[in-house]
């Protein structure tokens, strides 16, 4: 990695146009060594966010192989070039609109659109209306899932996420979607926090782009699932492989689940999530069923 004030050597590449012009304007670099942004730095980016976009840049299609769960970036601050690691949400969050820009300006992230989409053709089918919605969005990030879910008509919304820095970005840039928003660890829940979710005899259970990688583990989505009353929906999605190939923690309970009964299966599509950095797409299925029962924990923790 080159110094602060440098950036990494790029590495041009024909544009695909059809990406779109966002596609065909990036930057190339190789892998290096990350960096820590300091307090300057967030506050700088944070009054700049208003008056330009970020430039950004993504690993050289000819260097080394990158896993989803290890996609990276550089992005041009103040002081010079800064390392993201995608999946270190506090970082990304506490810059001002750089989420919103790295996953959907230039990785055109459809997941938010899609999974609230798929729910509500299943309202319009089955005569329900989205104002009866008491959603539990689970990995809730900055709001971005809880905005699409608030246009629905959903009534009320209870945003909970792991990461502190993830409810302080939802309240700076979607103030009011929320009606609640707890940083909770659905693991080892408080009981404060289990009372609040269970007197709202939530009715609806929505995760986006939070299972598979680690980010919510078998046992917290059981937890999550277990508040939602019977007969309620749960909308999510995740990535193909882990449902179909990979005997995942996460893919054996859903199975459990649907085969006996605990989840009877509604809909679901098979779309394209997101670009990687590379530009390849990354396909996910999005899956609405209706709860049934309980988990059993016992099948949690045969789940691994």
């Amino acid at each position: 990695m080159p110094d602060a004030g440098e950036p990494a050597r790029a590495e041009g590449r024909a544009a695909r146009p059809r990406h779109g012009p966002s596609w065909a304007a990036r930057r190339f670099c190789h892998q290096g060594k990350e960096t820590l942004l300091s307090t300057k730095e967030i506050l700088e980016a944070d009054e700049r966010a208003g008056e330009r976009s970020f430039e950004i840049r993504f690993p050289a299609r000819n260097g080394a192989a990158v896993d989803q769960d290890e996609e990276w970036c550089e992005v041009r601050l103040a002081a010079g070039w800064r390392r993201f690691r995608f999946h270190d949400y506090h970082a990304v969050y506490s810059i001002p609109g750089l989420y919103e820009q790295l996953f959907y300006a230039e990785l055109k992230c459809d997941s938010p659109r899609t999974v609230c989409g798929l729910l509500h053709k299943q309202l319009e089918e089955t005569d329900g209306d989205a104002s009866d919605l008491r959603v539990l969005d689970v990995g809730a990030g900055n709001g971005m899932v809880g905005e699409e879910l608030q246009a629905l008509g959903a009534r009320t919304l209870v945003g909970v996420d792991i990461i502190e820095e993830a409810e302080m970005a939802a309240e700076r840039d979607r103030p009011g979607v929320y009606d609640a928003y707890h940083t909770v660890d659905l693991t080892a829940m408080p009981r404060d926090v289990r009372r609040d979710l269970q007197r709202r005899e939530l009715n609806t259970l929505v995760t986006v782009a939070a299972l598979g990688f680690g980010d919510i583990p078998p046992l917290a989505f059981a937890e999550a699932f277990n508040l939602i009353t019977d007969h309620g929906w749960v909308a999510f999605n995740i990535k193909d492989r882990f449902l179909e190939e990979e005997e995942s923690g996460f893919s054996k309970l859903i199975r459990c689940m649907l085969d006996e009964g605990i989840l009877e299966h509604r809909d679901e599509t098979h779309y394209r999530h997101r670009l990687s950095v590379h530009g390849d797409p990354l396909h996910y299925v999005a899956m609405v069923a209706e709860k049934r029962d309980e988990v059993p924990r016992e099948w949690v923790e045969a789940a691994g």
